[in-house]
C-alpha cells in the first residue's frame, strides 16, 4: 500500500472524513485528498508535503516518522523528487561553527531590532496622519537597467489567502497601523487563513522560509530572505503575486482641505 492509501484506509476505519483531518490540521482539503491518491503534481514541494502526511498520520493515530520516512521514499522514485529544494549547509569542522560571541552579538541585534519595532508601532498608533503621509509618498523609480514588478495575472490573485507552517514558526497578522488579528506559533503542517474581512492586512516573521503563501490555489512567491525578519508585508492576494517588490497597499489617506 502506498502512504496516501495507509492514510485513507486509518482514517476510514474511524469514521473520520477529510473535512475531519482539515479542520483539525488546518491543511486544505484539496492537499489531503492530493495526499490520498499520490498525485504529486497537485502538492507543494516535497517538505510541505511529507509535512502534511506527518500531520494527518498523528489525527488517524499512525507513526508520524513511519509514515514521513515512507513518503519520501515513495516520492524518491517519482516526478515530485525532481522538484529542487534548498539545500542547508551544514560544516562539518568544529572551527568552522558560529562563535559563541557571535551568537551573543546576534541575540543583542534581535533584540535591539524587537525593540525598534516596538518603538516604531508606537509611533504609528499615536501619529495616523503621519502613517497617511508615508502611505502617499511615491514610489521610486527602479534603476536603469533593472526591470520593473510585472503585475501577476488576475486569476492568480483569487482566492483566500492561506499561511501554512513547514516547521514551527512565530507570525504576527495585523491590520496595517491597526490591531492584531492573530498572533502565535504555527506548528508544522498547520495553516492559517487571512479573514476575508481584512482590509490591509501584513504580516510579520522572523522566518520567512518556515512558512509558504497561497491564494487560492496559487503559491506565492517568497516574502523574504531566510532568518531575515520581514514586516508589514502586504497579504492582499495581489501583493502577494507581486513578489516582495511590490508595494503594499495601504488605505487611501483623506486629502487636506
Amino acid at each position: 500500500m502506498t502512504v496516501g492509501e495507509q492514510l485513507r484506509t486509518a482514517r476510514e476505519a474511524q469514521g473520520i472524513t477529510l473535512e475531519d483531518v482539515a479542520a483539525r490540521t488546518r491543511i486544505p482539503t484539496r492537499h489531503l485528498q492530493s495526499l490520498e491518491e499520490s498525485e504529486w503534481g497537485k502538492l507543494p514541494a516535497p517538505t510541505y508535503t511529507i509535512g502534511f502526511a506527518k500531520s494527518y498520520a498523528s489525527i488517524v493515530g499512525l507513526d508520524r516518522v513511519e509514515v514521513g520516512d515512507a513518503l519520501r521514499a515513495e516520492m524518491g522514485g517519482g516526478a515530485l523528487a525532481a522538484r529542487p529544494e534548498a539545500q542547508v549547509f551544514e560544516p562539518a569542522d568544529p572551527a568552522r561553527v558560529m562563535p559563541r560571541w557571535l551568537v551573543l552579538l546576534a541575540l543583542v541585534a534581535l533584540v535591539v531590532v524587537a525593540g525598534l519595532f516596538l518603538w516604531n508601532r508606537n509611533r504609528t498608533l499615536s501619529a495616523p496622519d503621519e502613517v497617511a503621509a508615508e502611505a502617499e509618498a511615491p514610489v521610486s523609480a527602479p534603476a536603469a537597467g533593472t526591470p520593473a514588478a510585472q503585475p501577476a495575472p488576475a486569476a492568480a490573485a483569487a482566492g483566500p489567502v492561506v499561511i501554512t507552517a513547514n516547521e514551527p514558526v512565530w507570525i504576527q497578522i495585523s491590520e496595517r497601523g491597526g490591531k492584531a488579528l492573530f498572533q502565535s506559533e504555527l506548528a508544522s503542517g498547520q495553516s492559517y487563513e487571512v479573514p476575508a474581512t481584512a482590509t490591509a492586512p501584513v504580516l510579520r516573521t522572523g522566518r520567512p522560509q518556515a512558512i509558504r503563501i497561497s491564494v487560492g490555489t496559487a503559491d506565492a512567491p517568497p516574502v523574504g530572505a531566510p532568518d531575515r525578519t520581514v514586516s508589514n508585508v502586504s497579504l492582499l492576494p495581489a501583493d502577494l503575486m507581486r513578489g516582495p517588490s511590490a508595494t503594499p497597499a495601504a488605505p487611501a489617506a483623506p486629502q487636506a482641505r
